[in-house]
């Protein structure tokens, strides 16, 4: 993996990921395909949606199908039929919401799998080992995930637990990568100090870009925000940034102002199967009354077939009576919805205009 920055606009970033698996420009949002696939989405969609990079969970793929079948049908590109580039997570932040049935020591996180109950292991080396076989091109290492409120004392000692990981996840992908990108990963918690000395010591070990976990646990949006700014200012100019889990509209133009370059969220997704819309002007809840015989599409602004095609009462009417498509055609419409929100941001930056196309967005984005 290559990146190479080539505008900015204050803190702002345009630039430009280059993969075994194409390239990628940033800043850039993530669909979320949990389970190999993009919810209802097939690959020729997102690929008309401008997906360049999607993002494949190592701990669902774990548990189903499993990384050695991945790996025998030639690996997750050919698996799940995407010709762009995959991010994998390192699993870690599902291991650790499943506070009830998991045991954290320095070796690893033990946990027991919900859906049979059997007995897993996660250690850093074995998660390089698993997104070794998935195929990705950039993966993660095995990191802790504190959710808002933490301790000092509490956050400190998992701050020094990820690092120690993070170091063991260097050395295991330094012995066989095969080509594979690996990010490091910045915790912290809601603590500048803590923040601080994470970015010193994952720098220090020497990762291909870096990501900032631990945000949206709980944290007032005001704090996320700062730290934000902090720790991408703090961050190497000359790698890629990563923040991970965030993902509403606002959120995303606030965070590229920080300095951030990439972004993965199940928001437009999963509230597509909510039945909530993004738009231009803010979001849509499909199935209130008042769109009933509305014939306007749900965002005039948009060029995603779904608006084309479709009016909002249309939609409604899917969406009410339960249709399989009202699924399909909402989220087809939030991911176009997304991406085209950073192909704007992109355009406005490399023309130097970022800061006012940001007052216009949250100006006009109504957050309901």
């Amino acid at each position: 993996m290559r990146f190479e920055l080539l505008a900015t606009n204050g803190a702002a970033r345009r630039g430009r990921l280059t993969t075994a698996h194409g390239i990628v420009d940033t800043p850039v949002f993530m669909p979320v395909g949990t389970q190999a696939t993009v919810k209802t989405l097939t690959p020729d969609d997102l690929e008309g949606a401008g997906a360049q990079i999607v993002l494949g969970n190592t701990y669902h793929l774990l548990l189903r199908p499993g990384p050695d079948v991945v790996r025998e049908l030639g690996g997750l590109h050919r698996f799940m039929g995407w010709r762009g580039a995959i991010l994998t997570d390192s699993g870690g932040f599902q291991v650790f919401s499943l506070a009830k049935i998991r045991k954290i020591t320095d070796d690893g996180v033990e946990f027991r799998a919900p859906l049979d109950g059997s007995t897993r292991f996660l250690s850093p080396e074995s998660v390089v080992d698993i997104q070794r076989a998935l195929g990705a091109d950039i993966t993660m290492p095995l990191d802790e995930c504190l959710a808002y409120p933490a301790t000092h004392d509490a956050t400190a000692r998992s701050l020094a637990l990820t690092v120690r990981w993070a170091e063991r996840a260097r050395a295991a992908h330094a012995a066989g990568s095969d080509g594979q990108a690996l990010f490091g990963i910045v915790q912290g918690g809601a603590y500048q100090d803590l923040r601080d000395e994470a970015v010193d010591r994952t720098v220090a070990l020497g990762f291909d870009g870096y990501a900032i976990g631990g945000m949206a646990t709980g944290e007032p949006k005001p704090t996320m925000l700062e730290l934000t700014a902090r720790v991408a200012g703090a961050l190497p100019s000359d790698r890629p940034r990563y923040l991970m889990g965030i993902g509403k509209p606002e959120d995303l133009v606030e965070s590229v102002a920080c300095g951030v370059d990439m972004f993965d969220c199940v928001l437009p997704t999963r509230n597509a199967r909510n039945g909530q819309a993004f738009t231009s002007a803010g979001p849509v809840t499909i199935k209130q009354a008042r769109w009933t015989r509305d014939a306007t599409p749900l965002d005039a602004a948009c060029d995603c077939y779904t608006c084309r095609t479709f009016s909002r009462a249309y939609l409604r009417h899917l969406f009410v009576t339960e249709e399989l498509l009202a699924y399909r055609l909402l989220t087809l419409h939030n991911v176009r919805f997304y991406l085209s929100l950073m192909a704007a941001m992109r355009e406005a930056i490399a023309a130097r205009a970022f800061e006012a196309f940001r007052a216009r967005f949250l100006q006009d984005y109504r957050v309901s």
